[in-house]
């Protein structure tokens, strides 16, 4: 069995996430578990997508590394301590994947243009080779153009959160199946 209770050859679809601006406040460089703040109805939509059998998957840019603000590995132990929250009502990501680049503003071997920034599909591209992704019925919701173009790259729906309740937009895009 593979992690998130897919079995070999089974397809499931797939809810991408941006992270900064849809599961938490967009204060900038968000590194920091005491800096991040779950917007409204994150935390519940996460949970929807599990019980409608979605994978959950975070897409997220993190140019904070390319800048030197902050590491990989805490970029890591954010993600973990998010999983841990969300555990507490039931809930979880399946994987999380980030680009850590930045074409102008990178510092040293993160200062490239790569296939992984949204918005190019790099990201989502390779969450579809390793989890067995259905594509119709598969969706990514994020805060900015970017995300919707990265989507639509990547031959999945984009739809653009602008702020409220994500749970709603969740419920909306999950149709029946929520």
């Amino acid at each position: 069995m593979r992690q998130g209770g897919v079995m070999p050859g089974e397809l499931k679809p797939a809810a991408f996430l941006d992270r900064d601006g849809v599961l938490n406040r967009d204060n900038g460089f968000v590194w920091r578990r005491e800096d991040f703040q779950w917007l409204p109805g994150a935390q519940s939509a996460v949970k929807r997508i599990n019980d409608a059998d979605y994978l959950a998957i975070v897409i997220t840019n993190q140019a904070g590394v390319a800048r030197g603000l902050y590491g990989e590995a805490d970029v890591s132990n954010l993600h973990r301590w998010m999983n841990d929250e969300l555990g507490r009502d039931g809930a979880h990501i399946d994987a999380f994947y980030y680009c850590p680049h930045h074409p102008s503003e990178g510092q040293g071997a993160y200062r490239l243009v790569c296939d992984c920034r949204k918005p190019a599909p790099g990201m989502l591209l390779r969450a579809m080779r390793e989890w067995p992704v259905d594509r119709p019925p598969s969706f990514m919701i994020g805060d900015k153009e970017i995300d919707v173009e990265a989507a639509s790259a990547a031959g999945i729906k984009g739809l653009r959160f602008d702020g409220g309740d994500l749970d709603a937009l969740v419920r909306s895009a999950l149709g029946d199946r929520s």
